[in-house]
C-alpha cells in the first residue's frame, strides 16, 4: 500500500505534539486545543546540503567575530535591551498585547534606520500601504530608504528578500504568512514553524536583521508552537496597559546580551518617546506626609530604578482578611506580613492588607522586601515615614535584613535625585560607606527598621 501524507496534532496553546487527538494537552494541561494539521514533507539527503554543497566543519579558531558590527536603531532604549545595538543576521521576535505599541516602535526604528541612510523594508500583512502611510506621518518625516510591501505569501516574500538584500526587514506579523507548501490555515502551529524557519535562514544567509511581531495570547505568551521563541535570537516583550502611557520593553531571550535590562517608553500622540530617567517618571505625583507610603530602590539589569511601595492595612468587614498585591507577588506579601507579626509583633491577623507598585511596573526583585515591611508597619501603626527617606534589602525569615547586590550603584541613584537619607543592609554599609552627601541608616533586622524610620520621621 502507497502511504499516504501523514497527519500529526499540535496543541495551539503550546505545540505539543501528539499521533492522536486528545481532549487535554499534557503540556499546558489546557482543554481542546489540539488541531490536526499535515506533517512536512522530509527531504532525503546524502551528506549534502540543500544547494548541493558537501558540509565541512571549521575549528573555532577559523572562526572570526567582529565586536563591532552592530547598527544603532536610533533609540537607545532600545538598544540598552538589545545588548548595545541591532546585530545584523538576527532575527528579534517582538510580542505584547494588541494595541501596545509593538508597530508604533518598529515603525520608528525604521524611520531611524532609514534616515541614517539604511535600505529598510517593512512588510505588513494585516495593514495596508494607506494606514501605515497615516501612521507614518503622526511619527515624523521619514526618508525613501524605507520601503513598503503588502504581501504575505512566504515565498514571494522570501524571494524579494533574496533579489532585494535590505540592511533590515519588519514583518508585521508572523501570524499572516503563509506557505503554500502546507495546505493549514494562516496563524497555525505548522504556518507559524515554517515562517520561522524561512525568515532564519533569510537572516543567516544574507546577514539581514530581520524584526518580527508576534501575536499574544491571552495568558500572555506569543502565540504558536513554543519552538518559535526557542528558534529566534531575541525575545522582546512590550509590556505595559494600554489605556496607560509608559510601555516597559523587557527581552526574556537574548543570544547578544543581557535579558535583565528594560527600556521604558512613554505612549504619546506623536508615538513613543523614550524616558531616560524612569525613577523620576514613576515617582511623580507621590503624595506626601501619608502613612503606609515609602520609596524602594530597585535594579533591573545595569539601572537602578526609584519606585514608591505603597501600603494600606485596614480593619476587615469579614472573617477572612484580604491580602491584595499590585506589581509584586503575593506570595511574597504575605511571608512579609508573617514575619512582621513573629518578628516584629505587628498583628494584622484581623487586618486586610493591600500593596501597590505605583506605576503600575511589576518588580519581584527581592531588595523589594523592606520597602514593603515597612510601607505595611507605617500603615499599621500609623506612622510616616518622610520624603525623603529611601530603602532597600531583602528580609529573611528570622527577621534579618540581608544584603544585596549593586548597594553602591543604588545609593548614588538615591543620592543623584534629591534624596538625603537611606536604609539599607549593615552589611552593604562598608561598600557604600564612602559616598558623601546622604545620611545612610544601616540595620540588621525589621525590629531595627521600624525604629529608624520611626526616628526618622519625629
Amino acid at each position: 500500500m502507497a502511504k499516504g501524507n501523514k497527519t500529526i496534532f499540535y496543541c495551539t496553546q503550546c505545540g505539543y505534539e501528539s499521533s492522536k487527538w486528545m481532549g487535554q494537552c499534557p503540556g499546558c494541561r489546557e482543554w481542546n486545543t489540539f488541531v490536526e494539521e499535515p506533517t512536512a514533507r522530509k527531504a532525503s539527503g546524502g551528506g549534502l546540503s540543500a544547494k548541493g554543497k558537501e558540509i565541512k566543519p571549521v575549528s573555532l579558531s577559523a572562526v572570526t567575530a567582529e565586536t563591532n558590527a552592530r547598527m544603532t536603531s536610533g533609540m537607545p532604549e532600545l538598544d540598552r535591551v538589545l545588548g548595545g545595538g541591532v546585530v545584523p543576521g538576527s532575527l528579534v521576535l517582538v510580542g505584547g498585547d494588541p494595541g501596545i505599541g509593538k508597530s508604533t516602535l518598529l515603525l520608528q526604528v525604521c524611520r531611524n534606520m532609514a534616515n541614517a541612510g539604511r535600505k529598510i523594508w517593512y512588510i505588513s500583512g494585516e495593514e495596508s500601504l494607506q494606514q501605515i502611510k497615516i501612521r507614518a506621518e503622526r511619527i515624523g518625516t521619514i526618508s525613501d530608504q524605507l520601503q513598503l510591501i503588502c504581501e504575505t505569501s512566504l515565498s514571494d516574500i522570501a524571494d524579494v528578500i533574496r533579489r532585494g538584500k535590505p540592511d533590515a526587514v519588519v514583518v508585521d506579523s508572523i501570524q499572516t504568512m503563509y506557505s503554500d507548501e502546507i495546505s493549514s490555515a494562516p496563524g497555525s502551529v505548522s504556518q507559524i514553524r515554517q515562517a520561522t524557519a524561512v525568515f532564519m535562514q533569510l537572516a543567516k544567509s544574507e546577514q539581514i536583521t530581520i524584526f518580527v511581531v508576534g501575536h499574544v495570547t491571552k495568558e500572555g505568551v506569543v502565540a504558536g508552537p513554543r519552538v518559535l521563541e526557542h528558534m529566534v535570537d531575541t525575545v522582546l516583550y512590550f509590556e505595559g496597559d494600554r489605556h496607560a502611557s509608559y510601555r516597559i520593553l523587557r527581552a526574556v531571550k537574548n543570544r547578544f546580551g543581557s535579558t535583565n535590562e528594560i527600556g521604558v517608553f512613554e505612549m504619546r500622540k506623536e508615538g513613543l518617546v523614550e524616558v531616560p530617567n524612569p525613577s523620576e517618571y514613576m515617582l511623580d505625583g507621590r503624595p506626601e506626609n501619608v502613612p503606609g507610603s515609602i520609596v524602594a530602590c530597585t535594579i533591573e539589569g545595569t539601572r537602578p530604578i526609584l519606585l514608591e511601595v505603597q501600603a494600606l492595612v485596614s480593619r476587615t468587614n469579614f472573617g477572612f482578611p484580604r491580602r491584595t498585591a499590585n506589581g509584586t507577588e503575593l506570595n511574597r506579601l504575605n511571608m512579609l506580613l508573617a514575619v512582621l507579626e513573629k518578628r516584629a509583633g505587628i498583628t494584622t491577623g484581623e487586618s486586610d492588607a493591600y500593596i501597590n507598585i505605583a506605576g503600575g511596573i511589576r518588580m519581584n526583585e527581592p531588595a523589594m522586601d523592606l520597602a514593603i515591611a515597612l510601607a505595611l508597619a507605617s500603615s499599621a501603626s500609623d506612622f510616616v515615614i518622610p520624603k525623603e527617606v529611601v530603602c532597600f534589602g531583602e528580609i529573611g525569615l528570622a527577621g534579618e535584613i540581608r544584603g544585596v547586590s549593586m548597594a553602591s550603584q543604588r545609593v548614588q541613584e538615591i543620592k543623584k535625585l534629591g534624596f538625603q537619607s537611606c536604609i539599607l543592609p549593615k552589611v552593604c554599609l562598608k561598600e557604600t560607606s564612602e559616598i558623601d552627601g546622604i545620611a545612610l541608616y544601616p540595620v540588621s533586622d525589621i525590629r531595627d527598621a521600624i525604629r529608624i524610620a520611626r526616628q526618622i520621621s519625629k
